[in-house]
């Protein structure tokens, strides 16, 4: 097999040598060619046009000028010593200052000579100044050659002290271009090209490096998008469609006693339409004897718990047992407490081990599980135990799955052969376009419905100003029998953030809402867990009224008597962990309220936070908006296999070409599966270079 210059050694490549290799792998990894290629400008600067001097009308703006110079001085001045000439066009003069190199400057710049000038001007008075221009000598009687769009690479220090600042890696990027251009072949359909206007490969890669003109440089960014973004497609979907047929799963054909009569019986309201979609869904996986590995996304109190539960009485009705894991012992105990009131009257339990399940409670729950009698488990991590067998797990239900490990959901997966079907919930709304390429290899489900009688929480967004006015707010309700949580970020006193910490917060609470009329129980991470726990219990059981706490609340406690939502600083809480607060309340018939309480000095992006909270309940159009603000990284919380890759495209800024990548690798793989087709080779080939050393975690769930 012919060797392509794309795999070349970066250090073979002429002017780089060893040692610049090296510092190339060192600070960006760049090793071969191909990876100079794909190291793409994160800007340009547009030097195909040629300004006078009255054209400058504001600072840090880029221009570039044709001027006769006048002598270079010497100025000194309390900053050191500069070097200063005047350039003049028909229109005005212009100053150019340099601080360094002054008998370099003294050599190059020639006393009434002309020069091509570009750099961003700063006014000092009525006059102009550029600091330190790029020049270059352009002869008498000659127009000037422009530049054109230049492109701008990151650098550093070590590789400007080597010459490969932004100029410099652009000679290389140009030599690399030219050596590698016979090993870029198109791998997209002829007629994708021409219907969207995109150049050819190896024309896109050079005009997004070295593009003629601004419509040329789009036409080529999108292009190299949406390989990427096709790339990534091709690779999730054939995972998914590999492990759907590699692994076998349980077939649960029967729909049986428990499922109808829990379903006719016991259901304490009518399903919405959502939910009765999600449970015929899972049904459908399920009856074929095929793998189930779907995520279900719904809003806080959307009411996926119970969808959960109908799938583990179908599981049970087929012979099979269940477990749901949840990441917390919090929410843990709240899913049991869940499961076990809407099984009450039904014949069937559901058992709990977590950590603190002590030793004797915790072996008949094992012995009922592997000889088969107990029929749903609820668990943390506590499930994972060598110790803990099942006598046939056919369904594994994980809560919240981006907190829980690779390894230790594998360990689950191994639980029983075949593995159990995977049904994966989770309250945090995922932007579809970020869904369907993080969790592209799980089916998707969307309870996009609250159940009747759910009335939309009421927020709104209050300054220190208003603190009275919100006090008095919360006795009244208080006084109306309600109950109200008041959330703080801290839980001691920041020595550099002049921020309410916990304690002080909780003083001045109980000094505004004294006994005997108000009880006020405090939560936060560093209590006991029995200590926790014995609080938030009074707090569920109405002796306290208010409950104080750090987000340990974030999930796991429902309390429908609960209509008020305090958020102290919430200015310092991102989106998604504002809406999780806030779905503590509006668990009841009653009107809830979140009030966001911050300071006055607000960042724009705080200011935007607030203002989409206020807004709208919609935890799908705040899920945007956090992607639009935070990027994929962080609102996923760690880096997910594969979008390491995106070296261009982004899935929050280019939702369409995601949308458009997505329907065009489904296209592909309807017509040919494993791309075995002689015309798609050169795709195949891609896909496999690109993705050769991904993790494919996806199967276990």
């Amino acid at each position: 097999m012919t060797r392509s210059a794309l795999d070349t050694s970066l250090g073979l490549l002429a002017g780089v040598g060893p040692a610049k290799a090296d510092l190339l792998r060192e600070q960006f990894g760049l090793e071969t060619l191909e990876d100079l290629l794909r190291f793409y400008p994160f800007r340009h600067v547009d030097r195909s046009r040629l300004n006078t001097v009255a054209d400058i009308a504001e600072e840090g703006t880029e221009i570039q000028l044709l001027l006769r110079l006048e002598p270079v001085v010497e100025k000194r001045g309390t900053k050191g010593k500069r070097m200063v000439t005047q350039g003049r066009d028909a229109s005005g003069t212009v100053e150019l200052i340099w601080f360094k190199g002054a008998q370099w400057i003294e050599r190059q710049l020639k006393n009434g000579g002309r020069y091509l000038i570009f750099g961003k001007p700063q006014r000092f008075g009525t006059s102009w100044s550029i600091a330190h221009p790029e020049f270059e000598p352009v002869p008498e009687g000659y127009a000037p050659k422009l530049p054109g769009w230049q492109p701008v690479y990151h650098s550093g220090e070590k590789l400007q002290n080597r010459g490969l600042g932004s100029n410099g890696i652009a000679r290389l990027v140009a030599k690399a271009l030219d050596l590698c251009e016979a090993d870029l072949p198109e791998f997209l359909p002829e007629e994708w090209l021409l219907r969207f206007g995109w150049p050819h490969r190896a024309r896109a890669l050079r005009d997004l490096h070295f593009p003629p003109d601004a419509q040329a440089l789009r036409k080529a960014t999108d292009r190299i998008k949406f390989e990427e973004l096709l790339l990534l497609q091709i690779h999730i979907l054939q995972q998914k469609h590999l492990h759907k047929d590699a692994v076998p799963g349980w077939p649960l054909p029967e729909v049986g006693t428990h499922f109808h009569r829990f379903y006719s019986e016991k259901l304490p309201f009518e399903l919405t339409e959502a939910q009765k979609r999600v449970v015929r869904e899972i049904r459908s996986d399920t009856r074929t004897g095929m793998h189930m590995n779907r995520l279900v996304q719904g809003d806080v109190g959307s009411g996926k718990t119970v969808v959960a539960l109908m799938a583990m009485l179908l599981a049970w009705d087929n012979g099979h047992q269940s477990c749901l894991m949840a990441p917390t012992e919090i929410l843990a105990q709240q899913h049991h407490r869940s499961l076990s009131e809407l099984l009450d009257g039904t014949g069937l339990e559901c058992g709990l081990l977590t950590g603190s399940v002590k030793n004797a409670d915790r072996k008949p729950i094992e012995q009922a599980l592997s000889d088969g009698t107990l029929p749903i488990v609820v668990g943390t991590h506590a499930l994972l135990e060598d110790r803990v067998q099942f006598r046939s797990l056919g369904l594994a239900v994980i809560d919240e799955q981006h907190r829980f490990g690779v390894e230790q959901r594998a360990r689950l997966w191994a639980k029983n052969h075949p593995p159990p079907h995977i049904l994966v919930m989770t309250a945090t709304p995922i932007p579809r376009t970020l869904a369907m390429t993080v969790h592209g290899d799980l089916d998707l489900s969307v309870i996009d419905e609250l159940p009747p009688g759910r009335k939309p929480v009421h927020t709104v967004h209050y300054r220190e100003s208003k603190r009275l006015q919100v006090w008095g707010f919360l006795r009244d309700q208080l006084r109306q029998g309600r109950q109200a949580f008041v959330i703080f970020p801290l839980i001691e006193e920041s020595e550099t953030l002049d921020y309410k910490d916990l304690m002080s917060g909780f003083e001045s609470l109980l000094i505004e809402f004294p006994r005997p009329e108000f009880e006020i129980a405090l939560v936060h991470g560093r209590q006991k867990p029995e200590e926790k726990d014995e609080f938030m219990r009074r707090f569920a059981d109405g002796v306290c009224q208010i409950l104080v706490a750090t987000t340990v609340v974030e999930v796991g406690v429902n309390v429908p008597n609960a209509t008020v939502m305090i958020i102290e600083n919430a200015e310092r809480f991102g989106l998604a962990q504002l809406h999780q607060l806030r779905g503590r309340v509006g668990r009841g018939a009653e009107q809830s309220h979140c009030i966001l309480m911050t300071g006055d000095k607000l960042s724009k992006e705080s200011l935007v936070r607030l203002e989409t909270m206020v807004s709208t309940n919609d935890g799908f159009k705040i899920a945007e908006v956090d992607l639009q603000l935070r990027g994929p990284g962080d609102l996923l919380g760690t880096q997910q296999s594969g979008l390491m890759e995106l070296k261009l495209a982004s899935l929050s800024e280019d939702a369409e070409l995601v949308q458009l990548a997505r329907r065009a690798a489904e296209h592909l793989l309807s017509e040919d599966p494993t791309l075995s087709e002689p015309r798609r080779a050169p795709l195949r080939a891609m896909v496999e270079k690109r993705y050769a050393r991904t993790k494919v975690w996806g199967r276990i769930g």
